[in-house]
């Protein structure tokens, strides 16, 4: 009888240990796996754009046009954007787009995306090839090529700059920097005639020739070209759409 309870006891006890054991090796499993969940790391993508606009961008505090101005932003300042308006809210010299939460100077604040491009601007007096070498380091659609035509007489060269954009205001930003585009024009407006040809009233006394052609089909810039000429030689700076980039050929004859 003694044998027997003593048998039972013995059960008993082999049962709670058996218990409390695996209890204690279920808890840590637990607790091990949570904590791999909160140390992940969380992937962060910023985006940064530069300021196209020539005589500078404002920041504003709030994200309409009429809000008060906390700073201007020069041409190419590269700034960081906190919230990306994707919708087109407002329309700015011809050129459609919103109000970007940016930082600028640490400052935060809002800025008309229509003068913001994710290409960073061409350097004073920087060649297009140099340009677009540069470029290619985080854009490597972008292209360049060089070609000559014309006659023996009158021999022509071209250079054609592709830029992965669709959008008009970024590739005649670039154009107008690297091509000595006079500043005094601006980013003409898609909404027009279909033919307009615009004359530089500043132009110097040796070019008889400066102006600015543009060509529309519907209210939609198609065709964009600065031509200019002085005496024994021309030039010409032609903005067009391919697929989904624009193409900017410059093309020059000296005679």
């Amino acid at each position: 009888m003694k044998k027997v309870a003593f048998s039972i006891v013995a059960l008993a006890i082999l049962t709670l240990f058996t218990a409390c054991k695996n209890e204690q090796t279920e808890t840590p499993t637990e607790e091990t796996k949570e904590l791999a969940v909160n140390d992940s790391p969380v992937e962060t993508t910023e985006t940064y754009l530069y300021v196209t606009a020539p005589s500078g961008l404002t920041l504003r505090e709030h994200n309409n046009l009429n809000s008060e101005k906390l700073a201007v932003m020069p041409y190419g300042t590269k700034l960081k954007v906190i919230v990306s308006e994707t919708e087109n809210t407002m329309n700015v010299g011809g050129i459609d787009g919103g109000m970007n939460k940016v930082e600028y100077n640490h400052k935060t604040g809002f800025a008309f995306n229509g003068f913001l491009s994710k290409f960073f601007p061409p350097e004073r007096d920087m060649k297009a090839k140099m340009y677009v070498a540069d470029l290619q380091k985080k854009f490597p659609e972008a292209s360049y090529t060089e070609s000559t035509g014309g006659t023996a007489s009158k021999p022509t060269n071209s250079e054609t700059v592709i830029l992965p954009t669709q959008n008009w205001h970024e590739a005649f930003y670039i154009a107008q920097k690297l091509y000595d585009i006079p500043s005094s024009f601006s980013f003409p407006n898609p909404k027009g005639r279909d033919a307009q040809t615009i004359q530089n009233s500043n132009k110097p006394e040796a070019i008889f020739l400066s102006d600015l052609q543009i060509e529309r089909i519907d209210n939609n810039l198609d065709k964009i070209a600065y031509v200019q000429a002085g005496t024994g030689y021309g030039s010409s700076v032609t903005l067009t759409k391919q697929d989904n980039t624009l193409k900017i050929v410059y093309s020059y004859v000296i005679e």
